[in-house]
């Protein structure tokens, strides 16, 4: 729906699971022709090329490795890929290869900027912590407040964008052994705004409201799939969609599905 987000796109692909000890980068540069073969040699990792899109896999604990060799972490886990970028979906799409790849859950957004500046960083999802995704559609009017005790407590921020904070947040909790059910009531506790949440994790995959309701969603749920979308529309050429349970989430639900 490049209509309603024309500033940029992004899209995470929950997929072949990595093998036992080893956990995938999806890694970006913003310099031109990098040289990513010999990166993956220096630091063992095996790479997979989706267009301009660059997965290392490799063992666990690689990340400092790779920032100091000024390279991007898009994400990290044992199932996710993200791959985003400033521009409109067909373009960020084709770029990184999208129509040839399959998974068991995949999350996309498209943006329209408005707390913060037009960057691949500030783009959706957010991807903070081992295998979780999040994306949003709204503002959160405390998120500075929110940020400045995740950073007492030891997160590190990337970006100004509210929705890091949120996926920051549910991080955190889940880290410290809340399942992303929990994590979202401590969210809608912790966080004010008007917003539609949408987060995943290796298995599970969650929706939440504010409780004024004010940003659309409407979800599918069929024996084959849940699906979520802004507007039917998106919903509208699914398999089967005529024999799915198609409701509007009610404001200030969690709704969870599990793998």
């Amino acid at each position: 729906m490049w209509d309603r987000g024309p500033d940029s796109t992004g899209v995470a692909i929950y997929g072949d699971i990595a093998n036992v000890g080893q956990v995938k980068y999806s890694c970006r540069t913003t310099e031109r022709d990098f040289d990513w073969n010999s990166l993956a040699k220096s630091v063992g990792a095996t790479l997979v090329r989706h267009g301009d899109g660059v997965v290392l896999v490799g063992a666990t604990g690689l990340k400092p490795q790779l920032v100091d060799r000024g390279i991007s972490i898009v994400s990290t886990g044992t199932a996710v890929e993200v791959f985003k970028e400033t521009g409109s979906p067909v373009s960020v799409l084709d770029r990184f290869e999208i129509k040839s790849r399959s998974g068991y859950q995949g999350v996309g957004h498209t943006r329209l900027a408005t707390e913060s500046a037009i960057t691949t960083e500030g783009s959706h999802p957010f991807a903070t912590h081992d295998d979780l995704c999040v994306v949003h559609n709204g503002s959160f009017s405390n998120y500075f407040s929110v940020k400045r005790d995740l950073e007492a407590l030891g997160e590190m921020f990337l970006t100004e964008n509210d929705t890091e904070v949120a996926a920051r947040l549910l991080g955190y909790e889940i880290s410290h052994g809340r399942d992303l059910g929990d994590a979202l009531k401590v969210l809608q506790k912790t966080l004010d705004g008007f917003y539609t949440l949408l987060c995943a994790t290796k298995d599970q995959f969650a929706i939440t409201r504010d409780p004024v309701g004010c940003k659309p969603a409407v979800v599918a749920v069929h024996d084959r799939y849940v699906a979520m979308a802004s507007e039917y529309r998106s919903l509208a050429e699914l398999p089967d969609i005529e024999k799915a349970k198609v409701f509007e989430p009610v404001p200030n639900e969690i709704y969870v599905w599990a793998r």
